[in-house]
């Protein structure tokens, strides 16, 4: 498996201290267009148009600590 890319069904978040950019990789899918939806926040979308990765400029203005990931996945019957 390529360097930086998720495992097989999984999402994988990757931040750059140095360039200071945070991409978010849905799926391991080639990028067929990308949009810029505002300044420094891509969105790149594979060739059937569906969303495979976010990337963010200047992520530590966004957030407190980009280094730090809180991961939680709530139970199915969460907000029914």
């Amino acid at each position: 498996m390529a360097q930086n890319q998720p495992e097989e069904g999984g999402m994988k978040i990757i931040y750059s201290p140095a360039t200071d950019v945070m991409r978010i990789i849905f799926r391991d899918v080639p990028v067929d267009d990308y949009n810029e939806e505002q300044p420094g926040i891509k969105m790149d979308y594979d060739l059937d148009d569906q969303l495979v990765a976010i990337e963010i400029h200047k992520a530590s203005t966004l957030m407190d600590d980009p280094r730090v990931l809180d991961h939680q996945i709530l139970p199915s019957d969460f907000g029914s």
